[in-house]
């Protein structure tokens, strides 16, 4: 999956001479109240809601955006999706959510037809790359990133495609993750997060309770290696997806891969600490394993899980149904990876992306067909299906109050507070290809975490 920050996009009047902005002030302007002002109170969710009544009266509410009217054309249109597949031997192939979607929108919408294909997620992001090149770029582009493609001037914003309401609707951290510049490009999809798995039966006889700071953690793994376990503590730094990994750890050593400007700040001294602590700590002593964590990768760490053979190990939520599909039975529990010393810190988060392209033209359709891909129905579907996260807050809070889906909670009470890639950043690909080569090097003996860490911040930096 592809590669999250505050407050609802634009739903706030930012103060600025008090003009709204954002998805409000977009809808305003449209309405040609250009200089409405907005008083400054508690204007949250409740605030948005009156707002959207005023809309609505002004005839800029749902079903409408910068988009979604019928031309009166007559003309039939044709819409192209390129989508990445969820599915495996044993779950549903995502052609089959796509088709139902496609199905049921154009029941609705008798002149526009929608084709999707279906690719490997592994090979998506290379067959739209191809087809853009050739100048053939689909209407819809469903993948994990869109950075490069926003920069070009390739792509639709959410103002030009969504309702007001569907642009108000996502996760605000993942709306906010979605942005370059103050324009939000990247339409979230689908997200996940990286619990902690614990084995409970191996806790459970080593007398354990799940680790709530880094020392915690340190004693609880010096306590299961000495009990026989072969991997304490999985840390698959392994060329894999090591930039995964890494995050979680420098977010709960209360760093990360920018700093509070948004800019890179890989060699912060936040991180080399918590590079250093790993190093001295659980890697000196041998309590990740007999793999070394640069030649660790996560689907390995997996499998140690899965056996019984990992006490713990950060991983994404779709673990669960590994570990369902599989024939070993192993009861776990999840917790977020502990902070330093204890206090909540944020989490890593991935997300996957809807993308407008423009060059066909078909604003209207494509806009109108997001408005009814982002309803509740196929959002809960998508998410519930594949052990995955919903994008928008009225599936998320009701997942949450659902105990059918007790085993996401976790994930779901992670969405307010997650971080994700800095996907608006058109080198992460290059950055994150230079972690996964280097970064096992920084905890290996003899390695020097400050030394790994400032040779990847000169990659960031173009250096």
């Amino acid at each position: 999956m592809g590669s999250v920050r505050h407050g609802i996009r634009g739903a706030t009047a930012r103060r600025s001479g008090g003009r709204a902005t954002g998805v409000l002030g977009a809808g305003l302007r449209r309405a040609g109240l250009r200089g409405t002002r907005l008083r400054r109170t508690g204007f949250g969710r409740t605030g948005f809601r009156r707002a959207g009544a005023l809309l609505v009266v002004l005839g800029l509410g749902a079903g409408t955006a910068g988009c979604g009217t019928d031309t009166g054309s007559g003309t039939k249109v044709t819409l192209t999706v390129v989508a990445a597949n969820y599915g495996d031997s044993v779950h549903k192939n995502s052609q089959g959510y796509w088709d139902r979607v496609a199905l049921a929108f154009h029941a609705a919408n008798p002149g526009v037809d929608v084709v999707a294909k279906v690719y490997p997620a592994d090979q998506v992001d290379a067959k739209v790359a191809a087809l853009v090149k050739q100048g053939k770029a689909p209407d819809i582009v469903q993948t994990g990133s869109y950075a490069q493609y926003a920069a070009d001037g390739l792509l639709y914003d959410a103002e030009d495609l969504l309702s007001i309401r569907t642009q108000a609707s996502f996760v605000p951290s993942l709306a906010d993750a979605g942005k370059v510049g103050h324009e939000e490009y990247g339409l979230p999809f689908t997200a996940s997060t990286r619990l902690m798995f614990y084995n409970k039966t191996l806790f459970r006889r080593a007398g354990l309770t799940p680790p709530k700071t880094w020392q915690q953690l340190l004693v609880d793994a010096r306590v299961l290696k000495a009990q026989g376990v072969t991997y304490p503590i999985a840390l698959p730094l392994g060329p894999q997806e090591a930039e995964a990994e890494t995050l979680l750890w420098l977010l709960a050593g209360d760093g990360g891969y920018t700093g509070d400007t948004g800019a890179y700040s890989l060699d912060s001294a936040a991180n080399v600490s918590t590079l250093q602590w790993l190093k001295s700590t659980l890697v000196a002593e041998g309590l990740t394993g007999p793999v070394a964590p640069a030649k660790l990768n996560l689907d390995k760490a997996l499998e140690a899980f899965t056996n019984g053979d990992a006490a713990m190990v950060d991983a994404p939520l779709s673990l669960m149904r590994q570990i369902a599909d599989s024939a070993d039975s192993v009861s776990y529990g999840t917790v977020p990876l502990p902070g330093r010393d204890g206090r909540a810190v944020p989490t890593m988060g991935t997300a996957d992306w809807i993308l407008g392209f423009k060059q066909r033209g078909h604003r209207t359709q494509i806009g109108r067909f997001l408005d009814f891909l982002y309803r509740d129905k196929y959002v809960r579907e998508q998410a519930t299906e594949y052990q995955l996260l919903p994008v928008t807050t009225s599936v998320s809070d009701a997942m949450r109050a659902n105990p059918d889906y007790k085993a996401l909670w976790g994930g779901l009470d992670s969405l307010q507070n997650m971080r994700l890639y800095p996907l608006s950043e058109t080198n992460w690909s290059e950055v994150a290809t230079a972690i996964r080569r280097r970064i096992g090097a920084a905890v290996a003996p003899g390695g020097d975490p400050r030394t790994v860490l400032e040779s990847i911040e000169k990659t960031a930096r173009g250096r």
